[in-house]
């Protein structure tokens, strides 16, 4: 009787390996980035400054009581800075989360916005120094979804939660029923991952695709192969001293907590998008600092989209911190970078001309 039990044990075993197996992706680090001759600017250490309040804010606390304080400090982020849209939450029946609106916004012009936090922290108000500025440059209004979050839900869950925002804002606007002229899918970091999932669903459910993605410093593959995991982590000031540590564990043995964590496969599409197909997705611009441990993560992303065909299209600032657009107007760069989206989605759909998408739309219905 112990043969047969040790026996599916082994089969156990060695399904799990073959389902967390990585395949190597290291053909794709084939592309050098340019060199950067510009230094951060002056403002940098004051964001620095701010990061160090933002590690220190758990320090000392263990379990739930370090996260719950993380996800307060997170949520004062945006708090002090001019912001010149309106807040207004999302109604009973429809998803969790809050629409952002400049003055002057065209309501059709829509984007989802999938707030970044590893998962287990960060809200719409935390994000609303993003939000706000991307409402202005896009001339949109930005639906920012307040997903489930990690521990008390399953990653999945979250992920349920983007599908059905995107479901939503397709038909739905802040003022109500209106179909959208042109939609975006955007995030950062965690939201940046998401929000590439939810292009190869969408894609492969039919569903009208997106007419352009945004995804700063997304993480895009949960095997943390990429060389940039290790190489970067005395650089990088956020996610080196939160993360690094990792670097010294084997990687079956963090694939494995991670299949544990997340319930789903470190290299499962659904986590890591990288390892997906990305054929036939809509243009996708993609941020990342060239000294942050999730630069290889975006720069795999964006030239295996390209290799599948996908129109994609890598920019990196020199010295900057993970996801530095937060700290704008503070910080020059960031403002910077909500220029560089702003042209991107210019040159896709200006503003007051339907996309391409509704075009075709009208003219076959």
């Amino acid at each position: 009787m112990i043969w047969i039990v040790l026996a599916i044990l082994l089969a156990v075993i060695l399904a799990l390996l073959l389902a967390l197996r990585a395949e190597d992706l290291s053909h794709l680090d084939r592309d050098e980035l340019p060199p950067c001759d510009r230094k951060p600017s002056d403002q940098h250490e004051e964001v620095l400054a701010k990061l160090r309040e933002l590690t220190s804010s758990a320090r000392g606390l263990k379990g739930k009581a370090r996260l719950y304080a993380l996800r307060r400090h997170m949520d004062t982020l945006s708090d002090g800075i001019p912001l010149s849209s309106e807040f207004r939450p999302s109604g009973a029946g429809e998803p969790r989360g809050e629409w952002v609106i400049a003055p002057g916004t065209d309501t059709s012009r829509r984007i989802l916005y999938i707030h970044g936090g590893a998962w287990v922290a960060g809200s719409p108000r935390s994000h609303r120094a993003i939000t706000d500025q991307l409402s202005r440059v896009a001339n949109a209004a930005v639906f920012a979804v307040d997903y489930r979050l990690m521990p008390e839900h399953r990653y999945i869950d979250g992920l349920r939660d983007c599908r059905n925002a995107y479901r939503w804002i397709l038909d739905h606007g802040p003022d109500g029923d209106q179909p959208a002229s042109f939609v975006v899918v955007a995030g950062d970091s965690a939201g940046g991952s998401h929000t590439l999932v939810l292009l190869a669903w969408a894609r492969d459910r039919g569903l009208r695709q997106a007419d352009a993605a945004i995804a700063l410093s997304p993480s895009t593959d949960l095997t943390l192969t990429a060389p940039s995991n290790r190489n970067n982590i005395g650089t990088d000031p956020l996610l080196g001293p939160t993360f690094g540590g990792l670097s010294r564990i084997p990687l079956p043995v963090l694939w494995w907590a991670s299949y544990a964590a997340f319930r789903v496969p470190p290299a499962s599409p659904l986590a890591s998008p990288l390892r997906g197909n990305l054929a036939n997705l809509p243009p996708t611009l993609v941020h990342a600092s060239d000294c942050e441990m999730l630069l290889d993560n975006a720069r795999r992303y964006v030239a295996r989209a390209r290799d599948a065909g996908s129109p994609a299209e890598l920019h990196t600032w020199p010295g900057m911190v993970h996801v530095w657009h937060i700290f704008a107007p503070l910080l020059p760069e960031a403002e910077e970078a909500f220029d560089d989206i702003g042209r991107f989605l210019h040159q896709l759909a200006p503003a007051g001309k339907p996309s391409a998408t509704v075009e075709q739309a009208r003219k076959t219905s």
